[in-house]
């Protein structure tokens, strides 16, 4: 499966200030399983239904959740596609280092150049 990385900066600048937090990274992996409300989420914390209501409002401005009004909950929904955009970013950095590596061990291996003769004294 080829994922399109079609993530320009800020876009690529909200999703990693949003997984920056180890809270917004538990909800995300939370919902990804399974569609949660906010109350029930915030029941995970310790903190206040407001302040989950913002790490939920972070997450939904990368585009790694979305939220759903069903009657009086509002339920939280992980996103796979985003997370497969940003594995394929991840993984695109990472061919260009082990590229830079194995030039690097290419170059390391070579043979030294023999050394020029020294100069004959008279």
């Amino acid at each position: 499966m080829v994922v399109e990385i079609d993530l320009s900066d800020a876009e690529v600048d909200r999703i990693f200030r949003a997984l920056a937090d180890a809270t917004r990274r538990d909800i995300v992996e939370r919902v990804l399983t399974g569609e949660q409300s906010v109350s029930a989420l915030a029941d995970r914390y310790d903190m206040s239904f407001a302040a989950v209501q913002k790490h939920v409002a972070v997450l939904e401005r990368a585009g790694l959740v979305s939220k759903q009004n069903r009657g009086r909950e509002r339920l939280v929904r992980g996103n796979p596609d985003a997370i497969r955009r940003v594995q394929a970013l991840l993984d695109r950095y990472e061919q260009l280092w082990r590229a830079r590596i194995d030039r690097l061990d290419a170059l390391l291996a070579q043979p030294e150049p023999p050394s020029p003769p020294a100069p004959e004294q008279e």
